[in-house]
């Protein structure tokens, strides 16, 4: 195979931050994606459906092609009220949960998950579905288990409680997580980003840390990678693409403390191909891209495409970011594939 036309992906996961970055990141997404939804955890977060608005306009003014799907971050106080707010607007399509601690710019969230139930319950009756960053943030719970911990001891609680609840299960990356999805009802999918169908823990750790490897929820051994390609490789439509990309500056994640996030978007599609060839899945890349994500969300796919050729090309080594430089997901390395304008 020499070329792959697909109908044009979405990315169902995606930090674009704020400020002048924008120039960036929403630009790299629109070269690839028509819609994407957008993460709430900005500094402060988007907590009210008056900043979703807001926001929304920031991105709206790069004047790009992309649709920005907007989302609000649940705190410990989110109403009821303001859930129906939400979904009053038409802009807000959806709702994150963030175990306080979890990840970036995470400390205003959830301490306690029966604190959010009044809100969780107009989700259910509304239909709208709650996205999860899933982990548990208990400091003797060890950080490759996680995960796992989350399903338990919230994520399967919370479904049991409230049955017909929509909900997106994020980047996943766990055999565990993978079951769980497959296994539940048809209202529960899962987003999974290109760094875990790629890479696993020996790639972050052997020779020397690689800290621009280093995300939230952590890579994981192999056979946690292996179970993630075999989910992507099957027909099961519960599964979709959400990229996680994640930007901070060469500074922020080569610091003492780096910063947990992968950049993905300038090279995203690139990236996955190169991932289901690696499992010879190239055949399952458009629905999980382009099908599966919109037919959840109760959204028309869209009517363009986009056609990869088969060529070989180096990432980036960086990229301008703001007044800084930004290093992508998978810099320097060779893909076989590439997008054409």
């Amino acid at each position: 195979m020499q070329s792959l036309t697909i109908i044009r992906p979405d990315d169902w996961h995606l930090h674009l931050r704020d400020g002048a970055v924008l120039a960036r990141t929403v630009a790299d997404t629109a070269a690839q994606f028509n819609r994407a939804m957008i993460m709430p955890n900005l500094s402060p977060p988007v907590v009210d459906t008056a900043m979703a608005i807001a926001y929304k306009a920031r991105l709206d003014a790069q004047n790009t092609s992309l649709t920005p799907l907007m989302t609000l971050y649940l705190t410990d106080h989110t109403s009821a009220q303001e859930i129906q707010l939400a979904f009053d607007s038409g802009i807000v399509k959806a709702v994150k949960l963030y175990p306080a601690g979890a990840t970036t710019n995470s400390a205003a969230g959830v301490t306690n998950i029966e604190n959010i139930y009044p809100a969780i319950e107009k989700l259910e009756e509304l239909g709208m579905p709650l996205l999860v960053h899933g982990e548990v943030t208990h400091s003797h719970v060890d950080i490759f288990d996680r995960e796992k911990g989350f399903i338990d001891q919230q994520l399967a609680p919370l479904l049991q409680r409230f049955p017909k609840l929509k909900c997106v299960f994020e980047h996943i990356t766990t055999s565990e997580a993978a079951q769980f999805v497959t296994g539940a009802s048809d209202l529960v999918a899962a987003t999974i980003t290109p760094q875990h169908l790629l890479y696993n823990r020996n790639d972050m750790l052997v020779g020397g840390i690689k800290t621009h490897l280093y995300c939230l929820p952590v890579l994981k051994r192999n056979t946690h990678q292996q179970a993630l390609q075999q989910a992507v490789s099957t027909s099961n439509t519960k599964f979709f693409l959400g990229t996680d990309s994640a930007p901070h500056a060469q500074g922020a994640k080569e610091s003492a403390c780096g910063c947990a996030g992968c950049y993905s978007s300038p090279a995203a599609i690139e990236l996955y191909a190169q991932a289901f060839e690696s499992f010879d899945a190239l055949d399952k890349l458009e629905a999980f891209a382009s099908l599966n994500g919109p037919d959840f969300y109760g959204l028309a796919r869209n009517s363009e495409t986009i056609t990869l050729t088969r060529r070989s090309w180096q990432v980036p080594s960086s990229l301008s970011f703001g007044n800084e430089l930004i290093i992508p997901l998978g810099a320097g390395e060779t893909l076989n594939w590439k997008m054409e304008a």
